[in-house]
């Protein structure tokens, strides 16, 4: 078993954040593999860009898809999951958690939380 990343960019909140982890716990549990750390970065791996400029246009999809809601508190930041599994098994959580953050599929619709997947 290795230690292996996932990365997701959302446009988030504190609550919104907490939903996103009950998502990457379940998928997470259900596949056997154990989280060895979780990190909300507000910068890039290499530190040389934020990931405000990294995200940006998750903020943009907010606004087109919420007209004249406001964002709140909710930022760009990236979710790093290290997970110790195999292969096999981190692409099963990364497959099982964008089904969770977007369960209606690919037909248009409204992102609870705008997200990448990185």
């Amino acid at each position: 078993m290795r230690t292996r990343t996932l990365r997701f960019g959302l446009y988030a909140d504190e609550e919104a954040l907490a939903w996103v982890d009950t998502i990457v716990d379940g998928a997470v549990a259900s596949r056997g593999a154990r989280i060895a750390g979780r990190t909300v970065a507000r910068t890039s791996p290499d530190g040389g860009t934020t990931t405000a400029e990294l995200y940006d246009f998750l903020a943009e999809q907010w606004a087109w898809e919420h007209p004249g809601q406001s964002g709140g508190t909710r930022e760009p930041v990236e979710l790093r999951v290290r997970l110790v599994c195999s292969l096999r098994t981190w692409r099963a959580v990364r497959k099982a958690v964008l089904r969770g953050l977007c369960p209606q599929g690919t037909a248009p619709h409204t992102c609870r939380v705008p997200w990448f997947a990185a």
